[in-house]
């Protein structure tokens, strides 16, 4: 029998402004669901994001899974009932780290393409860190619901790895930022593709829907959306030791 108090999201953060973003959504999302002022308990924890970079950048991902399952393991320990990690590149250890968690996760790319296929998208195109763009991450979540999607080229992808590293992650965006998103998503329009996954958990700061050359999938609130419906009805799809489940 479920109880009616909603379950502790535990979040695991990487980079800051997609963590607080994510973290917002749910607090100020909450009271939809459950009346004013209202909201899950909520739980963050981040290393510094040196540690995460430090390990991309030398192709570490097991050191990724380490820091992913550090902060797993403290949110545990303080109650969380259930994971999310609003950040994608780092999801690229997901499957190390899934099967050695102490708690269930819901996966970002695997929210992100339910709410592609809902919403009627056949086409993708992929934005985010260089990271993540040359994962596996989306292609496998994605083909997974039939649905196709086009990487960016290698310039491109240089490029908005640059804007996401260099200032997105520090608060700071651009007017040239915003042009440079528009020119890609532009591009991957004109490659057939009929929405675009903001990839990075910073990148919907500075793109959405009135901007964009083409309809949006903003991963951080699709995130923090489908755990607050995890933590109030305990119905969405989680996964965990490599399998998908439903409920709690």
């Amino acid at each position: 029998m479920q109880s009616s108090k909603p379950q502790h999201i535990g979040i695991v953060g990487c980079s800051a402004e997609g963590a607080a973003l994510c973290y917002r959504t749910i607090c100020t999302e909450g009271a939809g669901l459950l009346g004013p002022h209202a909201h899950p308990e909520v739980s963050l924890h981040t290393p510094s994001l040196a540690e995460y970079t430090a390990c991309l950048a030398s192709g570490d991902w097991s050191g990724v899974g380490d820091l992913m399952l550090a902060s797993a393991d403290k949110l545990a320990k303080i109650g969380a009932d259930f994971l999310i990690c609003p950040d994608n590149t780092i999801h690229g250890a997901f499957a190390q780290v899934a099967s050695r968690s102490p708690l269930p996760w819901l996966h970002i790319a695997e929210v992100v393409a339910e709410a592609a296929d809902t919403r009627g998208f056949r086409r993708l195109g992929l934005t985010g860190t260089r990271w993540l763009v040359d994962s596996d991450v989306y292609p496998d979540a994605l083909t997974a619901r039939g649905l196709a999607y086009e990487r960016p080229d290698t310039a491109q992808r240089e490029e908005i790895d640059r804007i996401i590293m260099d200032d997105l992650v520090y608060g700071r965006f651009k007017p040239e930022a915003v042009a440079a998103f528009q020119r890609i998503v532009q591009d991957l329009r004109d490659r057939g593709c009929d929405a675009v996954v903001l990839g990075c958990t910073e990148i919907p700061l500075i793109l959405d829907d009135s901007n964009s050359p083409l309809p949006t999938l903003d991963s951080t609130r699709l995130l923090a959306r489908a755990a607050l419906h995890r933590a109030v009805q305990g119905s969405v799809l989680t996964r965990n030791e490599g399998k998908i489940r439903t409920g709690a």
